[in-house]
């Protein structure tokens, strides 16, 4: 069995992710980990030299080839995964997808406090990454909505998640 979290950067895919793969006995695989590893150079760089569009063509193959797989998998999934290649319909054609939901003032809030750079929002102002935010929320919002669920992303409770994806 597959599960796709689904959902804006910093909307915790990530790290609900791992616990839930732990709490279920699953494999867990962070997308963009993937690409890095596979690519042997980090998104920012990729995204520098390559390119968005080369990043999600990237992205694309990455998800082909973890579906090849046949263990069991919680893949958290980059924030535009879902919106490029169809990767939404192929991920809910091969497994489970949760889409973790936010505001815009929440997933601000948590970037601005994030460790690591993300090559689509660094340099930006709290204001600017408030209305970028919103505006891509606007953009990808139908996409995310095509997960197969929805769960809330600020406090989420992972045992709940847990409970919810073993009564499926």
């Amino acid at each position: 069995m597959k599960i796709f979290l689904t959902g804006y950067m910093g909307s915790g895919k990530s790290t609900a992710g791992k616990k839930l793969a732990v709490k279920l006995d699953f494999e867990f695989i962070d997308l963009d980990k993937f690409i890095e590893s596979e690519c042997g150079q980090t998104i920012s760089e990729i995204f520098a030299e390559k390119g968005e569009n080369e990043f999600r063509a990237l992205e694309h193959n990455a998800l082909k080839k973890l579906l090849s797989k046949d263990n069991n998998i919680v893949i958290a999934c980059g924030g535009g995964t879902p919106c490029y290649y169809g990767n939404m319909e192929l991920m809910n054609n091969n497994g489970i997808t949760i889409y973790l939901k936010m505001s815009a003032a929440g997933l601000a809030s948590r970037l601005l406090k994030a460790k690591s750079p993300r090559p689509l929002i660094e340099n930006k102002t709290e204001e600017q990454l408030q209305s970028y935010i919103t505006e891509q929320l606007e953009k990808r919002e139908d996409v995310y909505h095509q997960a197969q669920y929805t769960v809330k992303g600020k406090n989420l409770n992972v045992d709940e998640l847990v409970d919810f994806v073993s009564a499926i």
